[in-house]
């Protein structure tokens, strides 16, 4: 009974890790297919941008302008993007923002798909009549975008303004503190240290005169020199007694009579 109960445990186990390394092994996978399609995209978009670039420089007409309408919608947007999206981990109220671009965006691959599918339209004199149309609805695009971007920035710059005031202030007074050496603090330590002696003369001044009160006939010291002449407490380590060397003379002892 117990070994088959062992048994069963141990196969448990074994499908356990069994599902385990699947799980692990599908995780990986997926992440390896999201790094590649990853690359794929960015690799695609720079061969795009690159083409879109030799069309707005190399030729000239509809196609030319065509080129260019994408290119600055593309840049103004993927400009943006990276600026919310960025700026948000740091200030959650653009989190608006981003709603508000993402709705921008959907407009603006409309009119990249659109622009795209113009190029390679036969029909040039129809596009050439149309240029003026697009190239306004690609403005209006690309400055909301602008506008988005340029606010997120400036209130990214003015908070990063006010922290270095407030920090400049604070590291101002602490400078001020640090430097704070002037003879009037000296003179107010001195005067404290002058008071505390005084006030200490003053109690051991009192505990003599008591003792030669109680004693007439003795004639105590007071002050200073009564503490010096009481005989002091052993301390807690007695010194060490003196070392002597080989060299040293023997002590004669005094001669009695």
């Amino acid at each position: 009974m117990e070994a088959g109960a062992l048994i069963i445990f141990a196969l448990l186990v074994l499908f356990a890790f069994l599902g385990l390394g699947a799980w692990a092994t599908v995780k990986v996978v997926g992440a390896a297919k999201r790094g590649v399609d990853r690359t794929i995209t960015q690799a695609r978009r720079t061969v795009e941008d690159t083409t879109l670039k030799a069309k707005s420089f190399g030729q000239v007409g509809v196609t030319g302008a065509l080129a260019q309408l994408r290119l600055d919608l593309r840049n103004s947007m993927r400009a943006t993007q990276q600026a919310l999206y960025q700026g948000v981990q740091a200030d959650s109220s653009l989190k608006e923002s981003i709603g508000l671009f993402e709705r921008l965006s959907a407009h603006g691959y409309e009119l990249d798909d659109e622009l795209k599918r113009l190029e390679h339209d036969p029909d040039r004199k129809r596009i050439e009549e149309s240029l003026p149309d697009l190239r306004e609805r690609t403005a209006k695009i690309t400055q909301a975008a602008d506008s988005l971007r340029w606010a997120a920035r400036d209130r990214a710059r003015r908070f990063a303004e006010d922290d270095l005031d407030l920090l400049s202030a604070q590291i101002g007074v602490e400078s001020d503190a640090l430097r704070d050496w002037s003879p009037e603090s000296v003179d107010e330590l001195a005067a404290a240290a002058a008071a505390w002696d005084a006030q200490q003369a003053g109690s051991a001044s009192g505990t003599g005169s008591g003792a030669a009160q109680g004693a007439p006939g003795s004639q105590e010291p007071s002050g200073w020199t009564a503490r010096e002449a009481r005989p002091q407490p052993a301390a807690l380590n007695p010194p060490a007694p003196e070392v002597r060397y080989p060299w040293q003379k023997t002590p004669r002892p005094e001669a009695t009579t």
